[in-house]
């Protein structure tokens, strides 16, 4: 992989295309459904924006990571759910609707948090070793490659909605496709990083996703969800946009090694929601974690 081809082309043309095709499956009406179900808008994204960055932080110190690896595990948690979170949603019967408006809100407010988690865990881990960000710069090229793209697809599916709906499935496949060639370029080409510390990588990733998931699951319980609104929740929360991790560790910060805990995140991100999702699915069980109540 020649990273300044990737990086300078092929990858932000990918992650704009990836968010066009969002928008093709958004409306305006997905943003007011914060109004149908308040609690659980307000958890998932308490989850989302706040507790896993703080997971992230707590298992980087707890193992004492090496700053590239503790950098690039809180840049994944400061990232938005992706559509591979909608389409685990979908095929595990959860709350798709929830799953969807979850994901363009996250990807709204985390404009605006990804930057500030970025540059305060590069002050923070490499005090000594200091990497070049511009704060102002990131959050300019984020909005350039995710919110116009979105609006662009919603737009799109606005006034030509048939044509939306036949094309978004295709986008939707490109997502998972350039996904995982990403995450194998990333890992072939930080091999010798990785083997010098996978153990260390793969428990932080593994951790945090089973951690990330264990926070849905007691939102879900303090806010009293149903069973599947509490699944969805664990899959937002659980699965996260490594490909736009990886696209601001390789072309914002340009360091590449920032990038390989994207790429083991993007291996192991289905492990705790593919759990739940198993449970969910075991015939006459429940998530017996989660208090279901009726709604009002």
């Amino acid at each position: 992989m020649t990273a300044s081809v990737l990086t300078q082309g092929l990858l932000p043309l990918a992650i704009a295309l990836i968010m066009f095709g969002m928008g093709l499956s958004l409306t305006m009406t997905d943003f007011t459904r914060l109004f149908r179900w308040p609690k659980a808008m307000v958890l998932g994204l308490i989850g989302q924006i706040l507790l896993l960055p703080l997971m992230a932080l707590l298992i980087s110190v707890a193992l004492d990571l090496p700053p590239a690896m503790a950098i690039g595990l809180m840049i994944l948690s400061a990232c938005p759910g992706g559509t591979t979170s909608n389409v685990i949603s979908q095929l595990s019967r959860a709350n798709l609707a929830l799953s969807v408006t979850l994901t363009g809100l996250s990807t709204l407010i985390c404009l605006l948090s990804t930057p500030l988690i970025i540059q305060w865990s590069l002050n923070h881990f490499s005090s000594d070793n200091p990497v070049a960000f511009s704060l102002l710069t990131t959050t300019v090229g984020l909005s350039a490659l995710t919110l116009l793209p979105l609006a662009l697809g919603m737009w799109v599916n606005r006034h030509w909605v048939v044509s939306a709906q036949k094309i978004e499935p295709i986008f939707r496949r490109f997502s998972a496709i350039f996904m995982v060639l990403m995450i194998a370029g990333i890992l072939w080409q930080e091999r010798q990083m990785l083997s010098q510390s996978f153990s260390d990588m793969f428990l932080a990733c593994v951790l945090l996703n089973f951690t990330s998931v264990a926070c849905a699951v007691l939102l879900s319980r303090l806010g009293g969800l149903s069973k599947q609104d509490a699944l969805t929740l664990c899959i937002e929360i659980g699965i996260q946009n490594a490909t736009l991790a990886i696209l601001i560790a390789m072309t914002f910060l340009n360091r590449p090694d920032l990038a390989v805990a994207a790429g083991v995140y993007g291996v192991t991100m289905y492990l705790g929601a593919g759990f739940i999702v198993l449970w969910a699915k075991w015939p006459n069980k429940q998530l017996s974690a989660v208090s279901i109540k009726p709604r009002p």
